[in-house]
């Protein structure tokens, strides 16, 4: 399985969106800053994920996710669930 996922950082509530193959092992990788585009921002919580059989399905919709479209689409979703990550 291959996974597209939405992190959303704790500090500044920017989302950053990604793709791997070990979800679980990804968000602790990001987490202990070694990923560049997100370790200023740790800690991160996993907002939303999908999984997909194909590596090719999956970095089509990592690609939709960091377009405008994509990042609409995420909000929309997410909308009704700020409030609780907030907490």
């Amino acid at each position: 399985m291959f996974y597209i996922y939405v992190l959303r950082s704790v500090k500044d509530g920017k989302l950053y969106s990604g793709y791997t193959s070990d979800l679980k092992q990804r968000l602790e990788y990001h987490n202990s800053g070694k990923v560049e585009a997100t370790k200023r921002r740790v800690p991160l919580k996993l907002v939303y994920f999908e999984g997909y059989l194909h590596q090719q399905d999956a970095t089509a919709r990592e690609k939709f996710f960091k377009a405008q479209w994509g990042r609409n689409y995420l909000r929309r979703v997410l909308k009704n669930y700020w409030k609780e990550l907030d907490k």
